[in-house]
């Protein structure tokens, strides 16, 4: 494997992985299984939506010409459309017809004046109306075709597919879409300390590190599968490993440093996994290590649990969005302002937790009490990643700091 010799920028690093994947082969979901996926192509309209002009508000179809004058103005009413129903009668000059929301407007009218700005005729039953207020063309009137027009583009390729877009394809009764197919995701945990949840601990510590990954790869959008606990030797390594064929995305917990029993690194180049890179100027996350066999990703990732959640989310994540067909695959970023102060030598990137809340118009970001990478409690209360700058190395009360809302919370 060819050794990345220098600490990579985490802009940099992602890069370099992004470019080594592509969204996954289609496969046709029912639409409510593809929320938060993306088209796999484009879908074509085969409906004209809505089918007629309407109205957009309960009130009178009306000629805006009839109104230009001195208001009010006095319309007989010729009859009233409800939504669902169809006008019999055209609106001819000096007439109006009430009307519902989602009626079809009947022929002849071209605006809709809300029923608050028409007064009913003292006497007049409902048969006569006296307008308060001008109206223009199109006034109040959803056009046909305003949601969708046979033949033409509805939704192209790579769109996410959030409700409103579902709902555009149920309108065309589509009742599943094309979509990449999820990624499957082994998670392997490495580590003579580690023991199941299920075990007598007997001086070992729970390995919370596969089931929490599994729980991101699965709010991302893959699907997890768990490859159990190897120890630290090359042989036990090399067996977990060898169970990943079939797999999109591989990841592993420790190992991947410079210690003694440190085998992952080795026993990825012994199976022919390529590496891209090792090692990132980021605090937590710094040994990571990512390489390709074939068209299967391998992460290896940190053992510190808060370390692992954090490459996920800064690496792992934008992965499997980009596998999924996303175009705009990186960590979110927003702007904040610092409560409390950060200091740090400069040449790592520090991405710091923090719970982040509004007020005084502003996202302010403090800090957590504890920053070790080796405590879960580090991450648990974070509602965002404070990136703090390689080159930086003092943050004040009230600075302006870029801030990445987490995946892994509530």
């Amino acid at each position: 494997m060819n050794d990345v010799a220098t600490l990579l920028p985490e802009d940099e690093a992602r890069a370099r992985i992004l470019a080594l994947a592509s969204p996954l082969s289609a496969e046709w979901v029912a639409l409510e299984e593809g929320l938060g996926r993306t088209l796999a192509e484009d879908v074509m309209a085969q409906r004209t939506l809505p089918p007629w002009d309407n109205s957009a508000m309960d009130g009178y179809a009306v000629r805006a010409a009839d109104l230009a004058g001195a208001l009010p103005v006095r319309l007989p009413v010729l009859e009233t459309v409800f939504a669902g129903g169809a006008p019999r009668q055209e609106v001819r000059p000096g007439t109006c017809v009430r009307i519902m929301t989602g009626a079809p407007l009947p022929p002849g009218a071209d605006a809709v004046v809300m029923r608050e700005r028409v007064r009913p005729v003292p006497d007049g039953g409902a048969d006569e109306v006296d307008v308060l207020e001008a109206a223009v063309p199109g006034q109040f009137v959803r056009p046909r075709g305003e949601d969708a027009r046979e033949g033409a583009l509805l939704l192209a390729q790579g769109t996410p597919l959030g409700i409103p877009e579902l709902g555009l394809l149920w309108g065309q009764g589509m009742l599943s879409a094309p979509v990449p197919r999820a990624p499957r995701v082994a998670i392997l945990s490495t580590g003579d300390e580690l023991c199941r949840a299920d075990e007598a601990p007997r001086g070992r510590i729970v390995d919370t590190n596969a089931p929490s990954l599994a729980l991101a790869v699965r709010r991302a959008g893959g699907l997890p599968s768990l490859l159990g606990i190897a120890q630290d030797t090359r042989d036990s390594v090399a067996e977990a490993l060898s169970r990943t064929h079939g797999f999109d995305v591989v990841l592993t917990s420790a190992g991947v440093s410079v210690g003694e029993r440190d085998y992952v690194k080795e026993v990825l180049a012994a199976i022919g996994v390529e590496q891209h890179l090792w090692r990132v100027a980021i605090k937590p996350g710094k040994p990571l290590v990512v390489g390709r066999r074939g068209s299967t990703l391998f992460f290896g990732l940190p053992g510190n649990p808060t370390s692992s959640l954090v490459t996920f989310e800064l690496f792992v994540r934008p992965t499997l969005r980009k596998l999924l067909g996303h175009a705009d695959v990186a960590p979110v970023r927003v702007s904040g302002r610092l409560d409390g102060k950060l200091s740090k030598p400069p040449g790592l990137a520090h991405f710091v937790r923090v719970v982040a809340s509004w007020r005084e118009g502003a996202l302010w970001a403090r800090p957590l009490s504890t920053q070790t990478s080796g405590a879960l409690r580090s991450a648990a209360a974070a509602t965002h990643l404070l990136h703090f700058a390689q080159e930086a190395s003092s943050l004040s009360h009230g600075d302006l700091v870029e801030l990445l809302p987490v995946s892994w919370g509530a």
